[in-house]
């Protein structure tokens, strides 16, 4: 059995042995050709979207909450830096109290998961939590039952911009994405 441990693990040796440079200095070698992949071609933003294939660009963006705390559309495209309006209306019956939404448009890596915690106490800044305002390109005002507000914003870079319902609670199941193209 010592000899089975012995010869693999010589044979191991030679082997990584045998694998080593070539310490010689001598510049008649040849360089070998690079063969590192290219680097990847950017995709555009957005491109690994679920269904974002099939949107259309818009610079009209017409959504609407619900008392399940959906919105009834979840993803859109427009272009960077162009004006956009959003046309936001709570379809709802529940009262406001119980049942307000709004519409809160954030920057590109805003923590939406810090943000909807924060925005819970924030009743009286209209569940936008003063702490953030900088993460926050828009927002509508908090709606309730029958309610709409229009507004007006631009993405100003290319990339993915989340958009939440920032009424406490709702953030998990009321999202979307806008993809702001070139």
């Amino acid at each position: 059995m010592k000899k089975l441990f012995f010869v693999p693990a010589a044979a191991a040796m030679l082997f990584l042995a045998s694998c080593g440079g070539n310490s010689s200095n001598d510049e008649s070698t040849t360089p070998t050709e690079d063969t590192t992949t290219a680097p990847a071609v950017t995709e555009a933003p957005g491109a690994d979207i679920p269904g974002i294939d099939s949107v259309s660009v818009t610079d009209n963006i017409t959504l609407t909450g619900s008392d399940d705390m959906k919105f009834d559309k979840t993803l859109f495209k427009v272009k960077a830096g162009q004006q956009v309006t959003l046309d936001f209306k709570n379809v709802g019956k529940l009262p406001a109290a119980a049942m307000s939404h709004n519409v809160v448009i954030l920057q590109q890596g805003t923590d939406v998961q810090k943000f909807g915690e924060a925005a819970v106490p924030a009743a009286a800044t209209g569940h936008i939590p003063p702490s953030m305002t900088d993460d926050v390109i828009a927002h509508t005002k908090l709606l309730g039952p029958g309610e709409s507000d229009k507004i007006t914003f631009t993405l100003p870079d290319p990339g993915v911009y989340d958009f939440i319902c920032s009424f406490p609670g709702h953030f998990g199941t009321m999202h979307g994405k806008i993809v702001a193209e070139k």
